[in-house]
């Protein structure tokens, strides 16, 4: 009986750590790439010192990062605010039951053969071709997270990408151009979309309202955005609130089928 006891409690032992290792990994992924991820880092460095006092029975030292340990919690919260309503909101995604988009999140369960049915070649034909007319745009491709918050703000459509679809609805004397469109199973679902705006205060200063915008709906969500600059005519891929660099279209497009499988 207690060899059994012994197996058992190792076993959970071992549950237990993979389970602290598979949220830390998760947490890291979060706020990895923001300003946050040093303050993640310092917390971390800050629980091992904790552990290791009460470890050597130090008891002053141990009582005294302790305290700050549950005082901080409040101001912690306040810091990761972003990150924990991202996290929140991948939990709470009513898509989230879904077996497709649960594999989506946990990448390392995905099985072979999960495609997409969005028309990659298309979308990135319709940005190369507003890039080089200098036509600004952005586009939201919706993933796991949903994102109907968003689509109320702008005018309801149900149209199927295409490329001369997209190009039109941005065309610069087009009442639809002004906003965002907002992309969910090859459809165009809402145009003049009004997104959240990011308040990150490290982007250089030669990206505009729709970069800003574009890192505003990707740090609160999943999904993928698409922005041509109107000055520029640079195109722009933006996840998890970071710009995703690709070397041309056909890389881009490589970058986003695997995204959004």
């Amino acid at each position: 009986m207690d060899f059994l006891n012994f197996i058992d409690f190792k076993i959970t032992d071992i549950l237990d750590i993979v389970l602290v290792a598979v949220l830390l990994y998760y947490v890291y992924k979060l706020v990895r790439g923001s300003a946050a991820i040093n303050i993640f880092i310092g917390i971390v460095i800050v629980w091992a010192f904790w552990k290791l006092t009460e470890l050597l029975g130090m008891e002053m030292i141990s009582s005294i990062v302790g305290a700050f340990m549950q005082v901080g919690l409040i101001a912690l919260i306040i810091v990761f605010q972003q990150e924990i309503r991202k996290f929140l909101l991948m939990i709470g995604s009513t898509n989230f039951a879904n077996k497709r988009n649960f594999v989506k999140h946990f990448k390392f369960l995905k099985q072979e053969g999960d495609t997409t049915s969005i028309d990659v070649e298309a979308i990135v034909k319709a940005c190369e071709k507003m890039s080089a007319s200098k036509t600004g745009a952005i586009l939201v491709i919706e993933r796991g997270n949903s994102l109907d918050f968003i689509k109320s703000t702008g005018d309801r459509m149900n149209i199927e990408v295409t490329q001369p679809i997209i190009e039109s609805i941005f065309y610069k004397n087009s009442p639809l151009h002004d906003g965002a469109a907002v992309i969910v199973d090859n459809y165009i679902v809402a145009t003049r979309v009004i997104l959240p705006v990011t308040n990150e205060r490290s982007i250089p200063l030669r990206y505009g309202l729709r970069h800003r915008a574009a890192i505003g709906i990707t740090e609160k969500t999943d999904a993928l955005c698409l922005v041509v600059s109107e000055e520029t005519g640079q195109i722009s891929y933006i996840k998890n609130g970071e710009f995703i660099l690709f070397e041309s279209g056909a890389q881009l497009i490589t970058l986003l089928k695997k995204d959004l499988v």
